[in-house]
């Protein structure tokens, strides 16, 4: 049967990075997964997680941590990226619930990661099946001409920004800030899933 999925993950990565060029066989990888889950119906962000991420192929630069606030030493108590994977689905519906990013970073970062990694994509094939561009929605609703950034968006808005901007877990709290602005204005698509 299908119907409106009540519940919206929303998801902000973050992952290692460099002022430059990555060091020799360093690579991007995500050190932080935020999520907020949205329930579409009510209106109303309903929680908010993080999920630290252990890297294996990149350390945590001084860049990084300027960033994000997240250290080398903090992301090593994380847990692996199949690991964080499995809470994804078996925690917050992955695989069956819609979800949203700002932009298509960190749904092809989740694609190109699991692929190194060996690991099942969590939110089910293909990689833009059950994915909503936040970013994309905001710029059609507002008629702007460019993309805005995340801050930006919630100035064009008039929303707060709350927390630490580059920080997974406060980024999808105030992109599901962003995505309840737009729902408001019945401009956020209508995604259906099998339940």
């Amino acid at each position: 049967m299908r119907q409106e999925s009540a519940l919206l993950n929303v998801i902000d990565v973050e992952a290692t990075c460099w002022d430059g060029q990555p060091p020799p066989g360093s690579v991007n990888e995500i050190i932080e997964i935020g999520l907020t889950v949205v329930d579409v119906q009510a209106g109303r962000r309903v929680s908010r997680h993080r999920v630290l991420v252990r890297p294996v192929r990149s350390k945590v630069s001084d860049f990084c941590t300027e960033l994000t606030g997240l250290t080398q030493a903090e992301v090593q108590r994380g847990v692996s990226f199949a690991e964080a994977c499995r809470i994804l689905v078996e925690e917050y519906g992955a695989g069956e619930r819609p979800w949203a990013s700002w932009g298509e970073y960190d749904r092809r970062q989740f694609a190109r990661q699991s692929r190194a990694d060996g690991v099942a994509y969590p939110f089910g094939y293909p990689t833009e099946r059950t994915h909503t561009n936040a970013k994309a929605v905001f710029t059609a609703a507002y008629g702007l001409r460019k993309k805005p950034g995340m801050a930006q968006a919630l100035q064009i808005a008039g929303l707060p920004l709350e927390g630490r901007h580059h920080r997974g877990e406060d980024d999808a709290w105030n992109i599901a800030a962003l995505v309840l602005d737009l729902l408001g204005r019945g401009a956020w698509p209508v995604t259906s899933t099998v339940l």
